[in-house]
């Protein structure tokens, strides 16, 4: 395990940047929250709360999301950051983990190294059966930490950094968490966003039968969820479930950042209620934004892929939509909860899954098949950032005809099953030979009291989530908003969408890998999941996949030497600052620095805006995990880096005077790594 850096201290002066004052957004509203009215009285629970840095490498490292090879990570906007709940029934001593993490996405690698991690410090206390981990799948994280090749083509393989900086974050996240184990209260509420999301694949949604499409009269899911944690009387903690993409930063930005759900979580936390990330301690609140069925949900309303950096604001807007729904319902009566903590999870083979009639909605017996790649998921979703040229979404005979004649034969039973996809990589032909894609797959369900979690290692669609939800509804007899899928969770094999929206074969059907009834074969799983729960019964854990534990391919050399510019030494301020500045300017620094992966300053901080007292001493107001600032690392010839950071000066910011502090981490020939700090000149904002 990767030893985390001493924590630096707490910054005591804390510059609400861009705070909102007024709750409530044109489009969102609350509704009565359901069956959790009806829960008798509150209380019974012990919830824990934690927060934890999960930032990985954020100089060249392919970022993950949009699959370009040329989205090479070149600096820090925000810290990516993971949030556990852990929820204990006291009547039982029965316990759930909750852990929502700033990431792309969760893949069994991850899980697994998470689980090993909690085994080693709490035993049997938390497993796989009571874990779920869930990402919020933003587009601007780094990548590589993936066991299975395909999602680490675009990062030219596996990359121990970040893959150990994930893993440590969302375990210590974890034991934040169980440590801050206290007596609370659960109160559960909905409400509905709109204005915040917009459906990217109308073409496939409007092939779904009139009872789902009735449901989303907009094409959309508006339902905004909020689990709050309150201690005697005040709100410490938030988890909110809304869907939609982590698509506001675009494919061409190169800073890592959280996208909108981290925005709108470190909005909440940071700016409106002043919590420090880097002091010690349990912070006073955390809020967590997770995602469920955004499989075709894009904050991108006018359909056109985001720009940077007009993406920045975008990220900030769509954010603060969701702070505002989230908030106003904090504000609200919620239902208390009360009852059972309980959960189950199982794997399946979702490559040879015998999916019964009532399931498949034709009345008829069908089967999943091994994964395989249409050509339209080559092309990405056009609305939100295309990925290869020459592909389309729907039909591409030219690329079904090539791979069909020249590179290999569909057998018929594959292609039975697949139809009426092109077969365009056969992947679960290529995992014979490496594994690229996950084959056995978990899912989960899991109960705190009235409300329901489905996790699902994937992005569902809608109206896939809908079916799941009624599936689980129905059998545990629960409102249907009471029940929600949990996507992105524990795993990843990318999308699920309904029958009726894979013929479609738009980038969502494209990428639903093992076929047209894999929707439903999820659905029979989770129905079995609800049974064992309301039933109280054990179910066999299934198939589990095979541990690739140190047998991913790591293909990138890591950082040789760092060197200063000719006739500097590292620190030098190459570009000073001007001598004042003005509320909403941008302030400008340019360091001789060194390559950021060298450390990964994680629980640390590779800058500081700081302001000087009346006494002499200077204080720390901002770092690189805050909104204003931002971290943009270039090389400079062969070993030698610039280091670019610029704050944001925030309406409000006190007059005085202020100055830029970079730490990095210099690496000489022979491997040692050394810390070196650059201080700029002064200067006043008035």
């Amino acid at each position: 395990m990767t030893a985390k850096r001493p924590p630096s201290r707490s910054r005591r002066t804390v510059l609400k940047a861009g705070a909102v004052t007024g709750l409530g957004l044109a489009g969102a509203h609350l509704v009565a929250p359901g069956a959790a009215a009806a829960a008798a009285g509150g209380g019974g629970y012990l919830v824990g709360r934690g927060i934890s840095d999960a930032t990985g490498e954020v100089a060249e490292v392919g970022m993950m999301g949009y699959g370009r090879f040329d989205q090479q990570a070149a600096g820090l906007h925000t810290r990516l950051r993971a949030r556990a709940f852990v929820v204990v029934e006291e009547a039982s001593g029965r316990r759930v983990l909750l852990i929502v993490a700033d990431s792309p996405m969760i893949f069994e690698s991850v899980h697994r190294a998470v689980l090993r991690r909690l085994k080693q410090a709490y035993s049997d206390l938390y497993t796989e059966q009571n874990v779920l981990i869930t990402a919020t799948h933003t587009h601007a994280g780094p990548g590589g930490y993936s066991h299975h090749l395909l999602y680490n083509t675009t990062t030219f393989g596996f990359h121990k950094a970040t893959f150990e900086a994930v893993a440590d974050g969302l375990f210590e996240a974890a034991r934040n968490a169980h440590e801050d184990l206290a007596p609370s209260e659960l109160l559960l509420s909905h409400g509905t966003l709109t204005g915040a999301s917009v459906n990217r694949s109308r073409t496939a949604f409007d092939r779904n039968p009139k009872t789902d499409r009735d449901h989303f009269p907009d094409a959309v899911d508006p339902l905004t969820t909020l689990l709050r944690v309150e201690r005697d009387g005040r709100t410490v903690g938030a988890v909110n479930w809304f869907p939609v993409h982590g698509t506001s930063m675009s494919g061409d930005n190169r800073l890592i950042s959280a996208d909108n759900k981290g925005y709108a979580a470190y909005h909440w936390e940071r700016e409106v209620h002043g919590v420090d990330y880097l002091a010690d301690g349990s912070p006073a609140f955390v809020s967590a934004f997770a995602q469920t069925n955004s499989g075709d949900m894009s904050p991108n309303l006018d359909l056109v892929p985001p720009t940077t950096p007009a993406d920045f604001e975008s990220t900030r807007a769509s954010g603060l939509r969701q702070y505002e729904a989230a908030a106003a319902q904090a504000e609200g009566p919620g239902a208390p909860l009360a009852g059972p903590v309980d959960s189950r999870l199982v794997y399946i083979d979702l490559s040879d899954v015998t999916v019964r009639p009532e399931f498949t909605g034709d009345g008829r017996t069908h089967r999943t098949s091994k994964p395989c790649v249409g050509a339209a998921m080559a092309a990405g979703s056009l609305e939100d950032g295309p990925a290869f040229p020459g592909f389309d979404e729907g039909e591409n005979p030219f690329w079904d005809a090539i791979s069909n004649s020249l590179i290999y034969t569909v057998s018929q039973e594959l292609k039975q099953a697949q139809a009426p996809k092109d077969v365009f990589v056969p992947i679960g032909e290529m995992n014979r030979i490496y594994p690229w894609v996950q084959e056995r797959v978990p899912v989960m369900l899991v109960r705190i009291g009235a409300l329901y979690l489905i996790g699902i290692p994937g992005e569902v669609t809608v109206c896939a989530g809908l079916r799941l939800r009624r599936t689980v509804a129905g059998i545990v007899g629960a409102p249907l908003d009471d029940v929600l899928v949990a996507g992105y969770s524990n795993a990843y094999f990318h999308y699920v969408t309904t029958p009726e929206e894979y013929d479609a074969q738009q980038y969502e059907g494209g990428s639903t890998l093992f076929g047209r009834w894999q929707l439903p074969a999820l659905q029979q799983t989770a129905a079995e999941l609800a049974v064992s729960l309301r039933d109280g019964t054990s179910l066999p854990l299934g198939p589990e996949p095979p541990d690739l534990t140190g047998k991913a391919l790591a293909l990138q050399p890591g950082v040789v030497l760092d060197a200063p510019p000719l006739f500097r030494k590292f620190g030098d301020v190459l570009v000073r600052p001007r001598e004042t500045y003005r509320p909403g300017e941008r302030v400008e620094v340019v360091f001789a620095g060194a390559h950021p992966g060298n450390d990964l300053h994680r629980g640390d901080t590779y800058l500081r805006i700081e302001r000087r007292d009346s006494g002499g001493a200077w204080h720390t107001v901002a770092d690189d995990g805050d909104w204003t600032t931002r971290f943009q690392w270039a090389r400079d010839g062969v070993a030698a880096s610039k280091v670019t950071i610029t704050w944001d000066v925030p309406q409000g910011t006190p007059s005085g005077t202020y100055r830029v502090v970079y730490h990095g981490d210099a690496k000489s020939l022979g491997g040692k790594v050394s810390p070196i700090t650059g201080v700029s000149t002064a200067f006043q904002v008035r």
